[in-house]
């Protein structure tokens, strides 16, 4: 398979500012990288044509379309080679969270009740698309994480069911960075005859891993997740699968989703998952050492405590418990000091709430509302960890302060 020809001529060095001028800019630092990734300026490249001088409906017949539709379609073999399929077995749809949705509603359509599988570390789109099944006679169970972060496969064995019509768990948890045992907890799932569902957004461009291997049914990614476009995911469907369309119209994407494709997206896609698929081994050892030296600085932040550090996890991802202070407040502090990272937190209504994936491990409130998640890119390097230490123990020492001056003068009273 061949590189758009925008991709062929460039360097495969993931991209990263020059470190000396980094240095000199020393402008915020974006350490959220499992919320979204900036975009690769390679694959801003590739897309840009299809924002401007190129157009075209892929489902044309002329010459303007069939262009459209060639490059949908590379974009497709793309996807198709950075998960390990085929290129008829991808589906393109607009985010992730689209992709879940369609299969648990597909496994479900035209049917009363049944059972449903999924652990307590899946996305928010697979829990609510649970949620509204329950309410639909279907029987959930969720699956809770012991305290490594881990669902066991032997515990997704057991629950299944004869009326069992899918199971859901995803590779890689998008909090705590820990790998799942999909390839067993698949395994468990062809033997009883049932689905199963596995959201890889979170480790797409950061863990190699290869659908068919895996052995599951479905497989999700998403764009935004490894430095290309937001609105441009795909679906995995393994060949024999059941699949109902979510979304219906026309006859786009062999009539498994309408709706004309969105080509500079689609492109974009296509762009990051290639750049991924022979960048990645090189990301990994990167990332993995900048965690490393980040992990290693936190341990002389007193009572810093580390969430599953000794479980298999994403190279770039840590979980950090401060006891004595509110996780939110100190995001907050850290963005005005120029740091991006982010909590678990849940805010409903005003009021936060511990991390449901904590809560579901076992970590008590207080300890999950007093967490943080810090998520590293390719963008990232050493001299931004070195700076973002001192702000860091400088802010959880300012805010251990804070909260313990209200006792202190009630003492004193």
């Amino acid at each position: 398979m061949s590189a758009p020809a925008d991709l062929d001529h460039k360097a495969t060095t993931p991209f990263d500012p020059p470190r000396a001028e980094a240095a000199a800019m020393a402008g915020p630092v974006y350490l959220d990288h499992n919320a979204t990734t900036p975009l690769d300026p390679r694959v801003g490249e590739a897309m840009a044509p299809w924002l401007g001088v190129r157009h075209g409906n892929p489902s044309s017949v002329h010459s303007f379309g069939r262009g459209a539709r060639a490059a949908v379609e590379l974009a497709r073999e793309q996807v198709a080679e950075l998960v390990g399929g085929q290129s008829p077995e991808v589906v393109f749809t607009a985010s992730g969270t689209e992709a879940n949705n369609a299969v648990l509603r597909s496994a479900f359509a035209g049917r009363d009740g049944g059972h449903l599988v999924i652990s307590e570390l899946e996305h928010p789109s697979i829990h609510a698309a649970a949620d509204r099944l329950e309410g639909l006679a279907v029987d959930v169970t969720r699956l809770c994480p012991g305290g490594d972060g881990v669902v066991e496969a032997a515990a997704l064995a057991e629950a299944l069911r004869p009326d069992t019509r899918l199971a859901c768990l995803m590779l890689a948890n998008n909090e705590l960075g820990t790998l799942q045992p999909v390839a067993e907890a698949s395994a468990a799932c062809r033997a009883r005859g049932v689905p199963l569902l596995c959201d890889a957004v979170q480790a797409a461009g950061k863990l190699a891993f290869d659908a068919r291997a895996l052995g599951v049914d479905y497989l999700v990614v998403a764009a935004h997740k490894f430095h290309g476009p937001v609105g441009a995911a795909a679906l995995w469907i393994r060949e024999g699968a059941v699949f109902e369309p979510l979304i219906l119209g026309g006859g786009q994407e062999r009539r498994r989703r309408a709706g004309t494709e969105n080509v500079a997206a689609l492109v974009g896609l296509g762009a990051c998952a290639a750049l991924a698929s022979r960048e990645l081994d090189g990301r990994i050892e990167r990332l993995g050492g900048l965690r490393d030296r980040l992990e290693a600085g936190l341990g002389d932040i007193p009572d810093a405590r580390l969430h599953c550090a000794s479980s298999p996890r994403l190279p770039h991802t840590t979980h950090v418990a401060f006891s004595g202070l509110s996780g939110e407040e100190l995001v907050v502090r850290l963005d005005l000091a120029g740091f991006a990272v982010s909590t678990g937190a849940a805010c409903a209504s005003g009021v936060v709430e511990p991390s449901r994936t904590l809560l579901a491990m076992g970590v008590a409130p207080a300890e999950a509302l007093a967490s943080i998640r810090i998520s590293l890119g390719t963008t990232n390097d050493e001299a931004e960890i070195a700076r973002f230490l001192p702000v860091l123990a400088r802010e959880v020492e300012a805010l251990r302060g804070l909260s313990a001056a209200p006792a202190a003068r009630a003492a004193a009273g």
